[in-house]
């Protein structure tokens, strides 16, 4: 009976973000950008050290690269599309640069050139993401839907992008050894551009609100609140962590426990299966629980789960962990943008890239540290490094965010968007 009644909830949750205009569409592109992802970053170390055969170090440079132009573009992005230019156009553009981009990675093998690509052509297709997020929150806005849903709904959308997920890693590990890195990454390419075919033909121009103050839209006015630069400060961490895990995971797989690149697809393949559902559940908890205490929950397993990958000795064994990982990315990656967006609810663009900017910046710290250290450092060695990093990304946001917890406690519980 119980296992009924969750999945009646879940059933209905789902249905109740599926009949709010726009959002399947936006549910398919979501579905496309996480699949494209999905592709590319479980096999970025094996494409740039044993494919291009790039140093370590020449490597992590080679990302902080690609962060750094995500980081710069997608801003300008933002600003304009909190302000002037549709989100649809912005959406179509950066759809275009992802065909593009990609195409060349598929056959260029010069490190200036794929950096030069990397750069200008994937930093501005990196703002496809949160400015998607933005259109779904700017659709919200036209339905009138409260802030209180707000958790649950962008939970159940974030959920597609874990889907994704659940396939891509292996799909792509499948493709890397039938065809290939040229073939992977031409099927990246294909799906930005059935992400710009879907974006033409299915999306409408969405009315945003207007801002008048234009210092509205500056990020510095924002960042140097001390709760807003606190929590941005655990983000920042814990990306890091993360994209260390990322580009260290499918060399720690292949060359500390002498496992396959399936068994690294598999590894990236695990935790969205469980995610999925597990994205709808904190959806609904978090429509009856403060957000903050939910993220922190969030952190603390991403510490914890981060600790017990040192004590691997075979692939396998990770496996169960993914579980764990499951659970904090559920939390984290779902909650923490809306999260975020609460910050500046006028501004949802703004709020969403400064998040995702944060992370990136996050993820452009741990590209470098990864490269460098990793020169000198094991692979399991490295695990060690991010596990520090997550641990004080806890810390922080348990002792020193609580400004947050109390703002939001004295807010209203149901407020219009």
């Amino acid at each position: 009976m119980m296992k009924k009644a969750v999945f009646s909830i879940l059933k209905e949750n789902v249905l109740f973000v599926w009949r709010i205009p726009s959002f399947p569409v936006l549910f398919l592109l979501n579905f496309i950008f996480g699949l494209s992802t999905s592709f590319f970053v479980p096999f970025s170390s094996l494409f740039g050290i044993d494919e291009v055969g790039m140093s370590n170090t020449a490597f992590g440079i080679f990302m902080t690269l690609l962060a750094i132009g995500g980081v710069s573009i997608s801003s300008l992005i933002a600003k304009r599309s909190d302000t002037s230019i549709s989100r649809k156009r912005l959406l179509i553009l950066t759809s275009l640069t992802g065909v593009l981009g990609y195409t060349f990675f598929a056959f260029l093998r010069n490190y200036f050139a794929l950096a030069f690509t990397a750069f200008f052509l994937l930093g501005a297709t990196a703002a496809s993401v949160p400015q998607l997020w933005a259109y779904a929150r700017d659709i919200l806005r036209e339905n009138n839907m409260p802030s209180s849903k707000t958790p649950l709904i962008m939970n159940v959308f974030r959920m597609f992008f874990a889907l994704s997920w659940t396939v891509g890693p292996a799909l792509g590990a499948w493709l890397l050894l039938t065809i290939g890195f040229k073939g992977l990454f031409l099927m990246v390419a294909a799906s930005h551009l059935l992400a710009l075919l879907t974006i033409v033909l299915l999306l409408k121009d969405v009315a945003k609100q207007v801002l008048t103050d234009k210092d509205k839209i500056k990020v510095t006015r924002w960042i140097v609140k001390p709760h807003i630069f606190v929590n941005l400060a655990a983000a920042l961490l814990l990306s890091a962590a993360t994209s260390i895990h990322m580009l260290n995971m499918p060399q720690f797989v292949t060359k500390v426990l002498n496992g396959s690149e399936m068994d690294v697809g598999v590894i990236f393949s695990v935790p969205p299966i469980f995610e999925v559902p597990m994205m709808i559940a904190v959806g609904v908890w978090a429509t009856r629980t403060d957000n903050a205490l939910l993220v922190k929950i969030g952190y603390g397993l991403a510490f914890t789960y981060f600790l017990l990958l040192g004590f691997v000795t075979e692939p396998w064994q990770i496996y169960p962990l993914q579980l764990i990982s499951a659970a904090h990315v559920s939390i984290t990656a779902g909650l923490a943008i809306s999260y975020f967006q609460d910050f500046i609810p006028e501004a949802p663009g703004t709020a969403t890239t400064l998040y995702m900017n944060v992370t990136k910046i996050g993820s452009t710290v741990g590209y470098l540290l990864f490269g460098l250290f990793s020169e000198f450092i094991s692979y399991e060695n490295m695990i060690n490094i991010y596990s520090f990093f997550a641990g004080v990304g806890f810390l922080i946001f348990t002792f020193f965010g609580n400004e947050k917890i109390k703002c939001s406690r004295s807010k209203p519980k149901v407020q219009e968007l």
